[in-house]
Formats: C-alpha cells, structure tokens, sequence
C-alpha cells in the first residue's frame, strides 16, 4: 500500500480545518419574544381576525366593492407578479444543486502546420490503408455532458430553502396589502356615507334657514327688525348653500379614490346613504397574542424574512469550506461522418473530479459572510419592530373605540339639545323674546353638532375596521 492515499486525505483534512478556522467568528441576536403585561392573563380564544371579511362586513355594496378590488386592483395585481418571480427563484436555487445534464453536437476543421509537432504526428499516422491523410482534417462529434457540485456543506439547499422562505415571505407580503386594501375601502366607504348624510343634513338647515329669512323680511316691513338682521340671515344661507357645494366635491373625490382602488374609471358608487345611521360598530374580540402573531401577515412576513437571513448566513459562511465538483461525457467523435458512430473506435469518455477551497484572497468570502449575517441582525430588528408596532396598533384601536363610544353618547345628546334650542329660539323670536343673533348662533352650533356627530359614528365605524385590520383580518 503506497502513502499516496493517506497523504491526500491528510491534506484534504487539514484544508477543511484551515477553512474552518479562518471563518471569522460574527456577533448574532436572539429575537425577544416578551408578551405585553397587559396580555399575559389574557385567556380569550376569541379572535375577530378569523372572520372572513365577507361575513364582518354586512353591507351588500361594500361587499361587491371589495369583491371587485381583489380581481383588479393595480397594486395587487403587481404583487401577485411578484410572488410569481419568488416562486420562479425557488425553481432557480433548487436547480443549482442537482446535476446538470446536455447534450450536444459539433463540426469543425482543422489544419496545422507540416513543421509542427501535430503535423509531424499526422504526417506518420496511417490512419486508411492506402489513403492519404486527410487536410484539412474535420471534426465530428456528438455526445453528452454533465456536471454536478456535490452540496456537502448545505450551502445550495441552505440557499434554496431561503429562496423559499422568502417566497412564503413574499405570499405573506401580498396577504397583507389585501387586509390594508379590504380596510382602505371599507374606510373610504364609510367616509362616502358620512357625507352623504352631512350633504342631507345642510339641505336640510338650507331649508330651515331660508323660512327663516322669509320671516325676518316679513318683520323688518313691520319694523320689528332692521335691515341688518336680514343681511346676517341672509349671509347664513349663502354660507349653507356653499358648503353643500364643498361636500359635493368630497364626495366626488371619495368615490374616485373607491374607483382607483377597485381599478376602474370615475363613475358613481352604488351605495345606501341612508343605512348609515342603522349602522352599529361590531364587537371586537383580540384573542390572545399568539393569534395575533399568527394572524398578522406583516408579522408572518418579517419571521419569514427572518429565515431567510439565517439560511443566508449559513450559505455564504460554507464558501469558506472546500467544494467538490464532479464531471463527465461521453460521446463519439471522428474525422469522418461514415465512423463517428463506430465503437469503440469512435468511442470517447471522461470522468473527472475537482476539489478546490479559498486559502489567500478570502475578503471577498468574509465580506459576503459579514454582510449575510448583518442582514440577519437586521432581520431580528425588523421582526421586533413588526411585532411591536402590532400590539401598538391593537391597544391604540381598542382603546379608540371605547372612547368614540362613549363620546358619541355625549354628542347624541349635544345634538338633542341643540335641536330643542333652534325650536326654542324660533319661538321666542317670532314673539321678540330673543335677538336674531342667539337664533344665528343656535342655528350654527345645531349645524356642527350633528356634522360632529355623523363624524363621530363613522370615526366609530372607521376604528373597528382599523382593530380588525390590526389583529390580522381580512386576508383569509
């Protein structure tokens, strides 16, 4: 037995160890997973994130809205394109590490010199009794090829694997922008609604206002009122006509803003303005934190991403270990097309193996590794973050709606009195018991509070779309 074989596997050993050695030693972070204090008792496996979104919206319009916006909705459509190309890379990165396999035909003509070595050779080769060697000389060859490096550290599945993670990164990624679309409509819907009935409220007051003109003109020719009086109700009305005209215009803008996000041209949205006072926000159930890590899709992503960068990490640090590379043909090759397929004189084959690793120029190899793992670092961060802002925008929603609840009871009654006051300064006025100014005011202050109350009840509305977003609705 020869030492050449002990002696080739020594060095074998100590390149990997070598390799091994000089990977550079990187700082890593583990992901803080802590549940708020405020969630830790919380044992409501209740969780309004799992209702389908055709069933938490109950309004036939919304729904058809939303139905459309999820088939032609611009952004989505862009992103579902780009789950494709995700998808396409896995493909990519799966195929780097199985053996690649051609096949392959070729014709050529050669012609060296008489005083060379090979015209030397060829000038002596009696290749067919009798015949003289062929000049020029041509080349026939047919046959297949293959090559395969062998994935002995992971480092190609590694790859495809966070190829893949980032794939299912990327699907969560557009689950999120369908809940952000769902809650951007219903909001926008809810909005158009409102100004319907703002729109309906200041025809109304235009009404009140104009009678009530009429009766100032008729008691400044009886001298009951100056000229100035008039001019002030009469100021009041142009005021009123003018901001049915500014509400106009945000209606219009409203439903062209629902026409973009359902990816059609301006026209009219079918909607039933007056359903929007029997509208009553839906009971919201947060569930416990773990749904609300499962059913964020943004959350989803960022853990995926996360993956992906560990996967990362672990790919770029095998460039430093030695690769093994294998490769072989076979085929038949001749000088003339009558004998390339003859065996086995034609016949040829290869086998060969390839075993190289990085010793001196390696900054490259340390800079992608340094680079793979501050993305992961990066990564953690981001997740946390993610995280973070999920339990941030739940408590600021559930909380939002607890107080607009509670602040809209207030304003109903606001609004009760104030109605009663524009009866009762009407009243007293027509008896000249009150000055045409406290009927202005009263008037006014009726007119903002029911504008603040519809705001009120669709801020309502517009906070349990948000909780439901927040906890991960909508995308089911």
């Amino acid at each position: 037995m020869t030492m050449e074989p002990i002696l080739r596997g020594i060095a074998m050993v100590s390149m990997i160890v070598v390799a091994y050695s000089c990977a550079p030693e990187l700082t890593t972070r583990e992901v803080n997973k802590a549940t708020p204090d405020q969630y830790a008792d919380n044992a409501d496996t209740i969780n309004s994130a799992t209702i389908n979104w055709v069933e938490f919206f109950t309004d036939e319009h919304l729904v058809a809205l939303i139905d459309t916006a999820l088939s032609n909705n611009q952004e989505l459509n862009i992103t579902l394109q780009e789950v494709a190309i995700a998808r396409n890379e896995v493909m990519a990165k799966k195929g780097e590490y199985l053996p690649s396999v051609g096949v392959g035909a070729g014709l050529g003509v050669d012609k060296v010199g008489r005083y060379t070595r090979n015209g030397a050779l060829e000038a002596t080769t009696d290749i067919e009794p009798g015949k003289e060697f062929p000049e020029p000389l041509d080349d026939y060859m047919i046959g297949a090829y293959a090559s395969w490096e062998v994935d002995i550290w992971r480092k190609l599945r590694n790859a495809k694997m966070s190829a893949f993670n980032r794939y299912l990164a990327s699907v969560d990624g557009k689950n999120f922008l369908v809940t952000n679309l769902i809650a951007e409509i219903a909001n926008s819907y809810y909005e158009l609604l409102a100004l319907d009935n703002q729109l309906a409220i200041v025809r109304q007051n235009i009404e009140i206002q104009s009678n009530a003109l009429e009766i100032v003109k008729y008691q400044k020719q009886s001298a009951r009122v100056t000229e100035l009086a008039v001019k002030r109700f009469e100021a009041q009305v142009l005021n009123t006509k003018s901001l049915q005209f500014e509400i106009q215009q945000q209606i219009i803008e409203t439903e062209n803003r629902i026409n973009f996000l359902i990816g059609r041209y301006p026209q009219p949205i079918n909607r039933d303005s007056e359903s929007f006072s029997r509208l009553t926000p839906n009971m919201i159930a947060e569930g416990i934190p773990s749904q609300l890590l499962q059913n964020r899709p943004d959350i989803r992503q960022a853990e995926r991403e996360l993956m992906a960068a560990r996967l990362d990490v672990k790919s770029a640090k095998a460039n430093f270990y030695p690769s093994l590379g294998l490769s072989a043909g076979v085929g038949y090759q001749a000088f003339n097309p009558a004998y390339v397929l003859k065996t086995p004189e034609s016949l040829l084959y290869s086998l060969a193996g390839e075993l190289t690793a990085p010793l001196i120029n390696r900054k490259g190899i340390k800079a992608i590794y340094q680079n793979a793992n501050a993305k992961q670092i990066q990564a953690v961060f981001n997740y946390e973050q993610t995280i973070l802002n999920a339990y941030v925008e739940v408590a600021n929603e559930l909380a939002n709606i607890n107080n607009l609840a509670s602040a809209y009871d207030l304003k109903a009654q606001q609004v009760a009195v104030l109605n009663e006051s524009v009866d009762i300064s009407n009243t007293l006025f027509k008896s000249a018991r009150a000055d045409y100014m406290e009927v202005l005011l009263t008037q006014r202050e009726a007119l903002d509070s029911r504008f603040d109350l519809i705001e009120t009840r669709m801020e309502q509305l517009r906070a349990v779309v948000k909780v439901y977003r927040s906890l991960g609705g909508g995308w089911k």
